[in-house]
């Protein structure tokens, strides 16, 4: 598989409006030089987690990577960071979850460490990462983890980068880190770095499921069929429906086509989101690659009760009832 290249054009305005684009060019780099009266503080980061309303795979290129167009939102749950000076040039990272890794495996640790090598600061980072996000659950953990990282050594750091110059260097991270970087609602497209920023899904409640399985991405797009889909859900009819605010219309219109693969391999997923229509959810679908589901309802009782009933007879723990963003 080639490298992703550097290269990116990303779309930065309001569907339907004028867009403004950009491409990335080689920036000069530059030598952090730090009054030393200027003293660094500690930074607070909240990583907020993402769900798809929308997931739709175009095609598979020749590089191996796979095009989509789908509709990512944020939702109010989140991990928390805490970044702290250190005096000597490292990146330590620590963790309340035992099995993530705490070197250059972690996504956080190369948030930071392609900043910080960019920009040759001579300092060091302690990095904090305190996970809520369920891990390996199709909600963007791991890449909302980065971007709250890049915002936050940007600031520590005084390196004077935009959220569009932020975005432009996530992507050598992942697809999903940009939007992570940009946050809310927004179409995207390439290979998930082509952002298009949305109206906000309308007031509803989301109930987060994650079964006790794990999927992995790749065999998920490696199992896919890209080029032999037939059904494919309507991204520009979702859109319409949130530039009208209509939370049914939006609802009406999720698709996933990754349950294609996921769902015949794990049944469960399906349950549970047969489950949550059975206790009045507008629709329910699996989030990314999977195993998350998540159900939209107009009120909070209705996704409780759906929370209570998957507890109770399939065993489900990892439940959350949140608001998107």
């Amino acid at each position: 598989m080639q490298k992703m290249m550097l290269r990116i054009k990303f779309r930065y305005a309001f569907y339907g409006k004028t867009e403004h684009s950009f491409e990335s060019s080689i920036m000069k780099i530059k030598v952090i030089q730090r009054d030393t009266e200027v003293q660094m503080k500690e930074i607070k980061l909240k990583a907020m987690a993402k769900i798809n309303l929308g997931l739709d795979v175009t095609r598979k290129r020749e590089d191996g990577y796979h095009e989509v167009r789908m509709i990512m939102q944020s939702i109010n749950m989140y991990d928390q960071i805490r970044l702290s000076p250190l005096e000597e040039p490292q990146i330590r990272v620590k963790t309340n979850v035992s099995f993530l890794p705490v070197n250059e495996d972690n996504l956080v640790y190369k948030a930071a460490k392609l900043l910080m090598d960019e920009f040759q600061v001579t300092s060091g980072v302690e990095i904090d990462l305190r996970k809520f996000i369920p891990t390996a659950a199709g909600m963007g953990g791991g890449s909302s983890d980065a971007a709250a990282v890049l915002v936050g050594v940007n600031r520590m750091f005084q390196l004077g980068l935009t959220k569009r110059e932020l975005m432009e260097r996530s992507v050598a991270i992942g697809a999903d880190v940009p939007f992570c970087v940009l946050r809310g609602t927004a179409l995207a497209e390439g290979i998930g770095e082509i952002l298009t920023p949305l109206p906000s899904l309308p007031k509803c409640f989301v109930l987060i499921a994650k079964p006790p399985i794990n999927v992995s991405t790749k065999f998920v797009y490696t199992n896919l069929r890209a080029n032999e889909l037939t059904c494919h859900p309507d991204i520009d009819g979702q859109i319409r429906a949130l530039q009208d605010g209509d939370l049914e219309a939006v609802c009406k219109k999720m698709g996933n086509v990754l349950e294609t693969v996921t769902i015949p391999a794990y049944p469960i997923i399906q349950t549970i989101k047969d489950k949550m229509m059975q206790c009045g959810a507008v629709n329910a679908m699996m989030s990314g690659s999977g195993p998350t589901v998540f159900g939209i309802f107009n009120e909070r009782e209705q996704a409780e009760r759906a929370a209570e009933l998957l507890r109770e007879e399939d065993k489900i723990r990892q439940m959350f009832v949140t608001t998107a963003m």
